[in-house]
């Protein structure tokens, strides 16, 4: 991927179109340097006041006068002059990164004028009052999703055109993430934009080590945040028919880290990744000179840093390669009960502003999911606004719904639910309707109708209400269905020392009234054809180690040892390749520090095209049937080759360009 569409973009692009690579462009659709459109020297009109305004007069920047915009409808034209570049340059898809529009703005002269024609109103000041900030911020999920429609209409007359089949995604922060920074972003609608062939899933340390709330105490909650952010993603494109590549970032933004932290947190992050079977596309290494070149920390002097330590660029490197491998057929979980998920709808970012912000730490979600994946059970984050498609919900028994902090955008999700329920489903809704937006001027309490929440005209199409909970009933019979009412605030789970219990508790017995057996275990495993991913969790039900039978090779040892059994203690991740589950063919490589493709085989010789990162250790683990008589690279001898129990490992330095590795018996 070549970043950004200024004028040496062309030659950018050839560099790497020349060494035969297929190249993609990625550029930031909310800033960049865009100075050419700020100043009117693209079409003579000043925009400098599109860009993001906070009530205090300062523009929202991203350094110096790169600034955060307000979308009008000649920056969509704008982008399109840059997008124009890299098609005439030959690149094969176009990525729109970032549709970000802070919580925070929404007072420049820009946003003013796109109120005054959305709304057919004068602009209010957002914190004035809960419904100008609801109000504001569907305005900032409409700008953006316009601005990315213009590219994405400009890049389709494209292709038809020239018949080429140049596709467009987005680079975007998980809907979780978004809420609790405070920033809105178009995110499920763009997956009914014409020409969004779908997404990158933007999850990494940066996003999943910010800290949320779990029984009272407030820390950072890496994988556990990291398995809900990437299944928030995931259900952005389910039976939707677009495509999810997950980010894989080594280390973050932030360079004040030690090299352990970012292993550490990479390894958490890299795990709660593959717990996700659907999903087999990654985006390795965004910005690699910052991981291969990078000194770190920053903290400390210059001359004080340190480079990323051998082992781990092995790591990386072994794991990077494995990613191949992860469209297997086989999948077996070894974790709670399955078919549990969690409603969250886009408007989760509509309620992060002044004068009545939802909770800091996003409690009214992670008040309800944490005490589920601390339990052991995988639930998925259901994006709401997706709930009316064909099959959505189809591997789902038990359902969670708060509308605190949220609200449904449209009345026809409540349809879907309420079907869904009445085919067999459990519904726990978690609400004491004390939300003040549920007072905000939309559908509920408009053109006719009159609910004093969205809550209530849900229960009206279950055909029940307050009376059916009267004298301590909590649990109503619908059809085949339940619907279970918790009258509390979901926040309060994540502040009380046993919210996770009572919450627990609760689900319990919605699952048990629809038959949906109920299993909690303090660990994830799951089998993706050879390979086994594991993480223990802390602050769970147990804390035994569990223990796994067989033969291993943990492919987060840049040894690459050969183990008999493993233990997954509460806390520590693993990315096992199981041994006895890899195929009798020999020799075949089973792991590598490197990109090995195969090149030719004979009787007695076997040779692969191997190319790595330069300056780092490679390493290629094979099953063979002996130890070879020769091993060459380039045909020049390799020394490092050990041989034990099938087993082959051969060492070398690795050489960013293709040598050939040949193996004689």
């Amino acid at each position: 991927m070549v970043y950004g569409i200024d004028a040496t973009l062309p030659d950018r692009v050839k560099t790497w179109r020349d060494r035969g690579y297929i190249v993609h462009l990625m550029t930031g659709v909310s800033w960049g340097q865009y100075q050419d459109y700020l100043y009117g020297r693209f079409d003579g009109i000043n925009h400098e006041d599109e860009a993001q305004m906070d009530r205090d007069g300062h523009k929202v920047g991203h350094g110096g006068d790169v600034y955060y915009m307000c979308p009008g409808t000649n920056y969509g034209k704008f982008l399109c002059v840059g997008v124009q570049r890299a098609l005439d340059a030959g690149v094969e898809a176009i990525h729109l990164e970032e549709p970000e529009f802070w919580v925070k703005s929404g007072y420049s002269g820009g946003f003013k004028r796109e109120w005054r024609s959305y709304y057919g109103e004068d602009w209010q000041s957002p914190e004035s009052s809960v419904d100008a900030e609801w109000r504001a911020s569907k305005l900032k999920y409409f700008l953006y999703r316009r601005a990315l429609q213009q590219v994405f209409d400009y890049v389709q007359a494209y292709n038809a055109q020239s018949g080429r089949h140049v596709r467009c995604y987005v680079p975007t922060h998980s809907l979780l993430n978004y809420a609790q920074w405070g920033i809105v972003s178009p995110e499920s609608s763009l997956s009914r934009l014409n020409g969004c062939d779908g997404y990158i899933a933007q999850v990494w340390t940066g996003t999943s080590r910010e800290p949320n709330r779990y029984c009272g105490e407030v820390k950072e909650h890496t994988f556990e945040t990291a398995f809900l952010e990437y299944g928030m993603m995931q259900n952005l494109v389910r039976a939707t028919g677009r495509q999810v590549w997950y980010l894989n970032d080594p280390i973050e933004d932030n360079p004040d880290h030690t090299w352990t932290d970012y292993r550490y947190n990479w390894e958490c992050t890299l795990t709660a990744s593959l717990l996700q079977p659907e999903v087999w596309h990654y985006e390795v290494a965004p910005w690699p000179e910052r991981i291969f070149n990078g000194k770190y920390p920053h903290s400390l002097p210059e001359e004080q840093r340190l480079p990323i330590p051998p082992a781990y660029a092995i790591e990386l490197q072994v794991v990077m390669n494995a990613l191949n491998d992860l469209h297997q057929s086989r999948v077996e979980w070894d974790a709670g009960t399955a078919g549990v998920g969690i409603l969250a709808s886009d408007s989760l970012m509509f309620e992060r502003g002044q004068p009545s912000a939802s909770d800091p730490r996003l409690g009214n979600f992670y008040g309800l999911a944490m005490p589920l994946v601390k339990h052991g059970v995988p639930v998925a984050p259901v994006q709401l606004e997706n709930v009316g498609i064909p099959h959505c919900l189809n591997r789902f028994q038990l359902l969670i719904l708060s509308y605190q902090g949220q609200k449904p955008l449209t009345p026809d999700v409540h349809e879907a639910l309420a079907a869904w329920v009445k085919r067999g489903g459990a519904l726990v809704v978690v609400d004491d309707d004390s939300d003040p937006y549920n007072k905000v001027r939309e559908w509920w309490n408009s053109d006719g109708n009159r609910f004093a929440s969205p809550r209530e005209h849900l229960f009206g199409l279950l055909g029940i209400g307050q009376t059916n909970f009267y004298g301590g009933i909590n649990l109503v019979k619908v059809r085949k269905g339940t619907v279970t009412w918790v009258r509390k605030n979901p926040v309060d789970f994540s502040e009380e020392a046993d919210g996770d219990t009572r919450l627990i508790n609760w689900l319990k017995t919605a699952a048990a009234s629809v038959q949906l057996p109920w299993h909690e275990t303090n660990r994830f495993i799951l089998r993706r054809g050879p390979y086994i991913i594991a993480a223990g969790l802390d602050e769970s039900v147990s804390r035994e180690p569990t223990v796994l039978s067989g033969h291993f090779v943990n492919l987060f040892d840049s040894e690459l040892r050969a183990q008999t059994n493993f233990t997954v203690a509460p806390g520590q991740r693993c990315f096992l390749l199981d041994l006895d589950g890899v195929g009798t063919r020999q020799p075949k490589v089973l792991a590598s520090a490197c990109k090995v493709l195969p090149a030719s085989s004979g009787p007695d010789d076997f040779t692969w095209t191997v190319e790595g990162v330069g300056d780092t250790s490679a390493v290629v683990l094979l099953k063979a049937g002996g130890k070879p008589s020769k091993v060459t690279l380039d045909g020049a001898a390799v020394d490092d080759v050990k041989y034990a129990d099938g087993l082959l490992w051969v060492r070398f330095k690795n050489e960013a360009r293709a040598r050939q590795l040949t193996l004689r018996f």
